[in-house]
């Protein structure tokens, strides 16, 4: 998968602008936050604009570049939605990496040698798991337990 293959796919769950108060992100457009980036201008923020940060902060950050295909989108995906360092612990749980929270050439070796179908399906446990302990699971969680479904859907 590619960076733009997993944007495109990002974009259909993140959308336009967001002002939720349950939602302690805040402000939000394009899944980009307020609490996430103060300094961005996230009511006038453009589609290219919250490209390239994602590209740098989750995609670059997560190495889902040098991922195989198959996890690549699932780890951006997770890593959008819970912070890279938490989409890297599941990730290496999942395929029994040690867990440092960082992806690296170790990490990229162990999920390289892993069952595709075993590691999507446990990370994806790991990450429902996390997800259902949220204080705002009550608000959000129908929304993201569909997320995870589909995402389960594409392997």
């Amino acid at each position: 998968m590619t960076f733009d293959e997993a944007f495109d796919e990002l974009m259909r769950h993140e959308g336009g602008y967001v002002n939720d108060p349950r939602d302690p992100g805040g402000e939000t457009r394009y899944g980009i936050s307020r609490r996430a980036y103060p300094d961005e201008d996230i009511a006038g923020l453009t589609l290219e604009r919250a490209r390239a940060l994602y590209r740098r902060d989750y995609w670059d950050r997560c190495q889902c570049g040098a991922l195989p295909a198959w996890i690549a989108g699932q780890v951006f995906d997770a890593a959008v939605n819970s912070g890279p360092h938490q989409a890297a612990l599941w990730l290496q749980r999942a395929v029994g990496a040690q867990p440092d929270g960082v992806i690296g050439p170790r990490t990229i070796g162990v999920v390289r040698r892993a069952d595709p179908g075993t590691a999507v399906a446990r990370f994806n446990a790991h990450r429902l798991a996390a997800m259902t302990g949220m204080k705002n699971w009550q608000a959000h969680g129908r929304g993201w337990a569909r997320r995870i479904a589909a995402k389960l859907l594409e392997v």
